[in-house]
This record gives structure tokens, sequence and C-alpha cells, in this order.
């Protein structure tokens, strides 16, 4: 069976590598249809010369007194503050809850402070992606939700342009607001050509403006 590192020719090496500059992919997903995306997005940064570091979020649980593994058991690793501090530039992700971002990656982002007092991820790049089981499921909704907390952080937030045929095709997913999947109320729905194909230009289209911005004086 072909996993989704395998079909997107990456490997654990160069999505993890850490001894250079690296977009981060940071995603929540609950039945694998936003973790593929995440790897489509990492293809394309992949392909534009720089490392895709690709990292998850736990889940958020009742419990309280039980502590939970810091590392998962398997499937990416959990970020961390620095994965997110040293990144040149983000792509962030998560399914469509009631039009907005999963409360698992909302968490995430509440324990962000330290980070935002510092300007660690000003004048950075970043991006967003969803995905929904139908398709007015609240992608664009999601999206724009997801900006709000990069916005407070001082990014720079990217698109997709209408320059991508996909856009203009796609029947399913996809948005100028970032990369979507439909995924169907049973999430039986693979990503479709369209889909796949604007999720790996978001990707590519991140890492030109990263490496574009490396070289720009903020002072």
């Amino acid at each position: 069976m072909t996993t989704t590192m395998q079909a997107t020719g990456l490997t654990p090496s160069s999505a993890s590598a850490t001894n250079a500059p690296y977009v981060l992919v940071l995603y929540y997903s609950q039945y694998g249809t936003t973790k593929e995306l995440a790897y489509a997005i990492a293809q394309g940064i992949e392909d534009a010369g720089l490392k895709a570091r690709i990292r998850t979020v736990p889940a958020v649980v009742t419990e309280t007194s039980v502590a939970k593994p810091t590392i998962p058991d398997e499937g990416d690793l959990y970020c961390s503050m620095d994965d997110l501090k040293n990144c040149s530039g983000l792509a962030l992700g998560s399914p469509t809850h009631f039009g907005n971002m999963a409360g698992a990656l909302k968490h995430f982002w509440d324990t962000t402070v330290t980070l935002w007092l510092a300007g660690n991820l000003q004048n950075k790049p970043a991006c967003v992606f969803t995905s929904t089981g139908s398709l007015h499921g609240g992608q664009e909704t999601t999206l724009l939700t997801m900006m709000m907390p990069l916005l407070h952080h001082g990014m720079l937030v990217l698109g997709i342009p209408y320059s991508q045929p996909e856009l203009g095709r796609t029947n399913r997913g996809g948005t100028p607001y970032g990369a979507t999947h439909v995924s169907g109320a049973n999430h039986e729905e693979p990503v479709t050509r369209d889909e796949r194909t604007l999720a790996v230009a978001q990707g590519y289209r991140l890492a030109i403006a990263t490496k574009a911005l490396a070289m720009a004086d903020w002072a």
C-alpha cells in the first residue's frame, strides 16, 4: 500500500531536516485528508528547493489527571515552540469544525504568546489550507479565521492566484484563500487532481516567497 509520504516522493529525512532553513507545514487531521494536503504542500516546497518540516498537534482531550505522551506512537511528530519559532515560512492546515479551525490547532496557537511578544514570526510568509465533508461546509470561513492568528503574529499571508488554471475549473476544492479538499460525508472522496495540483502550487509559491523575503531589509 502506498503511503502519503511515498506518493509525494518525500522521505523522513527530507521532511524533517534540522540543519538548513525550512518551511514548517503544521497541520491537524482526523481522517487523513488534511494530512494528504499537507504532504502535497510539502512537495511543492521541496520542488522549489527548500526543506519542508512536517509537524502535527495532539488532539484535545478531557482527561486532566493523566499526562499524554509528548511524542506520538506513530505518524508525524508534534510541533514544538522551537519548530515554529525557527521556521522561515509556515503552511497551516486544519479540517473545518463549524466554519473554524479544529480545537486542537486553536489550542496550540493559544500557547504561542511568548513567540508573539518576541516577534519571532514577524515578516515571515504563511499560507493556510483545509478540508471539509461537504462543498459548502465552511472552507472559506475556516481559511479566513485561520489567518487571524498569523496576522496577529505579523506574518505575511499568501493565497493562490488565478494564474493557476485549476483554480478556475475545479468543481470540488480549491480557493484563492488556500488549498482545500471536499472529502464527502463519510470522508470517502479522494483528493482530486486539481485539488492536489493547487496544494503543490501553494507550497511552491510559499517557498519562493520565503526565499525572496529572506533577502528583504526590514530595518
